[in-house]
């Protein structure tokens, strides 16, 4: 056994098959051209003739240094490309002269790349999901798995409306949150910038002045003065305290045990925690409601949505439920018994899996708390408004009552 072992050959690696551009002419006289991944070029005409096109001209394409970083596919793109190549499936359109059509109908050049490559796959024989998932950074795990569900129930054009439906939904949710973030963060940037301008440039003229008049200067002066100071000889530490600080907050928010802490430690905090949540109902509502209503199998929708939750307090609480559903339990019991969603919203999916309308009422769910996020983000910024301008006149205020407190004594003494 031991030497049939060592004489058994050691499993090499798959190696990527290169690609191939073909020009090929269809019975009506049409020229094609496109890109078809094949151990040679014999394959690939036998390939193009199987599908009833003629060969023309065969070459290997050349290699290409792909400087790229991530992925520079805009949701806009992807929208627009779903909500399209729907319309032209559902037009009767052949699905490969659909990807054609639409890749050179693209103005984002990654995009129109992928889709040629998706389009490659489709004509060597691969699944339009399979096609698809070749690019993970572009189509998710959702995105595919819906396609897929589409081809096997041959209503792909009805997938990939409510796919577009659902990324419109996704995206303004996804804004809305943003936004609720925008004006704190604003705020902030500028009281830093004020800080810095009023210890770095203007405290050292009040200084200079202040040592012209002698004697000792009050406790909130000279502490503006003391760190004004500091400000200036070291600087430089300050700004790599502050680097550190980024830095290690990223690498521990990294960190499966920090994220799952900082996850839960933002929906504790008042106000930002209520809008966290209710987006986090909203998202998953409608991506499970979506999933359920294209025919995906519940516990396979699920092991989606707790991917796409963005929060993983919400991921675990779904995982949970996931696990105790595959047991044979409702899913009403496993989401009580996490507390992360309300309870309301649970009952309310109990009432739909009983009646067998399960996505209806997960999308009524999605609507009602794309409208409670709203009224929740616009309380919010009712409160952080007034919040940050206290804030911001605090800084600037105390700074000028310290420097002219030396004056207001010496006025008081002259008098």
């Amino acid at each position: 056994m031991a030497e049939a072992a060592k004489k058994r050959p050691a499993a090499k690696k798959e190696k990527k098959l290169p690609v191939w551009i073909y020009e090929a002419k269809t019975r009506t006289g049409e020229v094609r051209k496109g890109e078809i991944e094949a151990p040679d070029a014999e394959t690939v005409n036998a390939r193009l003739r199987s599908i009833g096109v003629q060969p023309i001209k065969v070459k290997r394409k050349p290699l290409e240094l792909s400087l790229s970083f991530g992925s520079s596919v805009k949701q806009a793109d992807i929208l627009l490309f779903t909500r399209t190549f729907a319309t032209m499936i559902d037009a009767g359109l052949p699905l490969v002269q659909c990807l054609e059509l639409l890749a050179n109908q693209s103005e984002n050049p990654a995009f129109k790349k992928i889709l040629n490559q998706v389009r490659a796959k489709v004509e060597g024989g691969s699944t339009f999901a399979d096609a698809l998932r070749e690019h993970p950074k572009v189509f998710d795990e959702l995105y595919t798995q819906l396609v897929a569900a589409g081809e096997v129930g041959g209503i792909l054009d009805t997938i990939l409306n409510r796919l577009a439906t659902y990324i419109e939904k996704n995206a303004k949710l996804i804004r809305r949150l943003k936004s609720a973030m925008i004006y704190p963060a604003i705020v902030l940037t500028v009281a830093l910038g004020i800080l810095i301008v009023l210890l770095l440039f203007v405290t050292p003229t009040f200084e200079k002045m202040f040592k012209d008049m002698g004697g000792q200067l009050p406790g909130p002066t000279q502490f503006v003065v003391n760190l004004s100071k500091a400000a200036q000889e070291t600087w430089y530490w300050w700004l790599i305290g502050i680097v550190a600080l980024v830095v290690a907050f990223k690498t521990f928010v990294g960190t499966n045990r920090g994220r799952r802490i900082w996850d839960a430690f933002l929906l504790k905090i008042p106000k930002i925690g209520d809008v966290i949540r209710k987006g986090a109902v909203a998202r998953f509502t409608r991506t499970l409601g979506t999933m359920i209503s294209s025919g995906v199998p519940i516990l396979d929708a699920l092991d989606v949505v707790a991917k796409t939750a963005g929060n993983r307090t919400v991921e675990a609480a779904i995982v949970y439920a996931r696990g105790k559903i595959s047991e044979g339990k409702t899913i009403v019991q496993p989401l009580l018994e996490t507390k992360v969603f309300p309870e309301m919203v649970v009952q309310m999916i109990g009432v739909g899996e009983a009646t067998g309308a399960m996505d209806q009422m997960l999308n009524k769910i999605a609507d009602f708390y794309d409208d409670e996020l709203d009224a929740a983000i616009a309380g919010l910024t009712s409160m952080i408004e007034p919040l940050m301008m206290v804030f911001l006149g605090g800084i600037v205020g105390g700074f000028m009552i310290s420097m002219y407190m030396p004056i207001f004594e010496i006025a008081g003494a002259i008098k």
